[in-house]
């Protein structure tokens, strides 16, 4: 039996999954998280063979979720289980340490499979996520530290600095300085270029 650790901050996400894996045999969710705090006690509570993560949640989440819960249980496998694109996320989730990335749109039909595949040692790539990885490096936004690229990806949806340190536990000094460092590596002037930069390179 699989073991699997499902962690998403809506019920409705949680309980949709739940119900796409109650039609196995061999999987079995034995326990779920509404936050990255709460999926690290978990996680360093019980043995689970998998955990299928969203990458925005409250608390602890992102890139930075995936390399602590890695530090925690190396040898937990992780499936991240996003909203974002892979073109967003995948490559920098996979140098983490996630064994999977999967977007939520395709979900139902590739769920299953992804997990046993990760849990029996292997790793779930797609075509796009393995663009991705072909591609990393290629773009100025990929010469962004991954703390950088979270600052990034807040500023786009509209979060001031004391929201988006409230969201990653830093402090409005230190967000500042993500957001100068981040406008400098991609030669931009402003919020609202960053924002059309975004846009451009399908980084929202």
């Amino acid at each position: 039996m699989i073991r699997v650790l499902l962690a998403d901050d809506h019920k409705i996400v949680r309980d949709g999954l739940k119900r796409i894996l109650a039609s196995t045999v061999d999987l079995e969710v034995a326990g779920e998280a509404a936050d990255g705090d709460a999926l690290l006690r978990l996680a360093k509570a019980a043995d689970f063979d998998i955990a299928v993560v969203d990458l925005s949640m409250p608390g602890l989440s992102g890139i930075a979720l995936v390399k602590r819960l890695k530090a925690e249980k190396p040898k937990l496998r992780v499936l991240v289980l996003s909203m974002h694109g892979e073109q967003q996320y995948a490559a920098r989730a996979l140098k983490a340490g996630a064994s999977g990335y999967l977007n939520k749109d395709s979900a139902a039909e590739l769920l299953v499979g992804a997990i046993r595949k990760i849990a029996a040692g292997g790793m779930h790539v797609t075509e796009a996520a393995a663009a991705s990885l072909a591609g990393a490096g290629r773009a100025p936004h990929d010469a962004l530290s991954d703390r950088e690229f979270e600052v990034l990806k807040l500023l786009v949806e509209g979060l001031g600095p004391t929201e988006i340190g409230e969201r990653l536990h830093l402090s409005v000094k230190t967000v500042s300085t993500h957001k100068t460092r981040i406008l400098d590596k991609l030669n931009l002037g402003s919020t609202a270029e960053l924002v059309r930069y975004a846009l451009e390179n399908k980084l929202v």
